[in-house]
């Protein structure tokens, strides 16, 4: 049974695109996914999938009432937490260029039960992100209706029965209803992107490119008009004087990183599109690490900006932007755009994350995992098209009922579980395979790859300590569903089992 539980892929090299890819790549005459993403259409992806919500919102509540103007140390160290991570994940992804993520890699190196674990974490990563972040999408719509309608004079906002969940949490874990009957917006949304990723990877790298460029263009705009209002009065104290523990000084800034920690989830989505990589032994390293590169410098420039032209304690608003923009009436106008590139970049955000849920749908049906047609790749799209559907409908309903405010928190769970076993897995294969090609590798040799993936493993796992305290409940009840689905099915339809048991 143990021999079963922790029985591992075999990797073999594959010529079409020299690297390891694992046995269910070979599908055979099957259809299979294209292969038409260069390292643009790569780094586009993580850029989409990363600024959206942390940008907008989290550099407010994090200045406010943590770091201060020293937020600005607070994403430099949650940038070389993430960094880590990422250098395991563009090696791996490099030499195992498929669309599992890190389901497939666990697969390779720490067994079938594990890989499980990830992939049902992976799930509730992509899936509950696209909810979230929905939701978030659904009032910044309201409010750019309510903007129209100003400029038009009527009324154009939807009333709240339409526009705010029906469900919300209270006392942390239970639920109640609020009165309303669904948050259509958040529905609407859900439902055109997922149309949009069935019809074909190719229309949905393009689209995400646009949204991408829109939403660069309003950070942008922004930085360039409010640098000549930066006050440097405000950034002193750059550190404030510590107020409690994780209120402001020292600690504040590692508490302010734990949370902006979570604005750069989304990063390893690009990993997902491993399979669809024109050259994933070059571009795949490019887009992760790329990107990764370029959000960081994007939230350094915002926070430095945002805490300039106004006080850090006028911050702690769902909008900090908006409010940091409210104090100077020469930039209305631009008060009104950033809403309107918000709006752009949750967009993006909700079709990264789709994405990335089908395609590990697909990958775990591919391993018999989970039901057969969830591994179908439409013979025209080329895209895992029952699986897209499945996953469109899933978010939709969840971001239609749910404020999700504390399934936030278990996204980020997810995330770090999978980082952790990533940095593991990365180390592990460094022994047992050391002959696959490595066209990137953690640098530093074997002392490198040891201080990289063992330090990644630490931080993400203390990052991980720090969520499961507060919602163990939560979290534990969504491994028991995933565990219950995987012996009450998986177990018994892995292909890997059958392969065992003949062995």
């Amino acid at each position: 049974m143990l021999k079963q539980l922790f029985a591992t892929h075999s990797i073999s090299a594959s010529p079409h695109v020299d690297a390891g890819t694992m046995p269910h790549d070979d599908l055979a005459g099957e259809p299979t996914l294209k292969r038409v993403l260069t390292a643009r259409h790569l780094v586009t992806l993580g850029i989409g999938a990363v600024i959206g919500a942390g940008i907008f919102v989290i550099t407010g509540q994090a200045a406010a009432e943590h770091a201060g103007p020293a937020l600005v140390i607070s994403f430099i160290v949650a940038a070389v937490a993430c960094a880590l991570a990422g250098l395991c994940y563009a090696e791996f992804a490099a030499m195992i260029p498929v669309s599992g993520s890190a389901y497939a890699y666990s697969y390779a190196t720490l067994g079938e039960i594990v890989a499980w674990f990830i992939g049902w974490n992976l799930v509730l990563e992509y899936l509950f992100a696209v909810a979230t972040v929905a939701a978030g999408w659904s009032g910044y719509f309201n409010e750019c209706l309510s903007v129209l309608g100003q400029w038009f004079g009527m009324s154009l906002a939807l009333p709240d029965y339409l526009a705010s969940a029906p469900l919300k949490f209270v006392e942390g874990h239970h639920i109640v209803t609020t009165g309303t009957l669904l948050n259509l917006p958040a529905v609407i949304i859900v439902t055109a992107l997922t149309v949009l990723c069935y019809i074909g990877i190719t229309q949905s790298s393009f689209v995400n490119a646009v949204i991408v460029s829109i939403k660069l263009i309003v950070i942008f705009l922004f930085l360039i008009f409010a640098f000549r209002f930066i006050n440097p009065a405000n950034w002193h104290p750059f550190i404030p004087p510590e107020q409690g523990p994780g209120q402001f000084g020292t600690s504040g800034i590692f508490r302010a990183a734990v949370l902006v920690f979570f604005s750069y989830v989304g990063f390893d989505a690009v990993s997902t599109a491993a399979g669809e990589a024109k050259n994933p032994q070059r571009d795949m390293p490019i887009g992760i690490l790329g990107s990764l590169f370029i959000c960081t410098v994007l939230y350094i420039a915002m926070a430095l900006t945002l805490t300039g032209i106004a006080s850090y304690t006028k911050l702690g608003t769902p909008e900090p932007v908006a409010t940091a923009l409210s104090f100077y009436p020469q930039l209305t106008w631009l008060k009104a755009i950033v809403s309107f590139g918000a709006l752009a970049g949750l967009s993006s955000v909700i079709l990264v994350m789709l994405l990335g849920t089908s395609r590990i749908f697909f990958s775990m049906s591919k391993d018999g995992l989970l039901p057969k047609p969830m591994g179908f790749v439409h013979p025209k799209r080329r895209t895992p098209s029952v699986a897209t559907v499945v996953s469109g409908l899933a978010a939709g309903v969840t971001a239609a009922l749910f404020p999700v405010s504390i399934l936030g928190e278990l996204v980020s769970m997810g995330t770090l579980l999978a980082f952790t076993t990533v940095c593991i897995g990365v180390l592990i294969l460094r022994y047992t395979r050391p002959e696959l090609p490595r066209t990137f590798r953690v640098p530093g040799g074997m002392a490198g790859i040891w201080v990289v993936s063992v330090l990644g493993a630490l931080i993400c796992l203390y990052l991980f300590w720090q969520s499961f305290r507060a919602n163990w409940p939560l979290m534990v009840g969504w491994t028991a569903i995933g565990m219950a689905i995987y012996f009450g099915y998986g177990h018994w339809h892995s292909k890997l089992r059958g392969a065992v048991d003949k062995a």
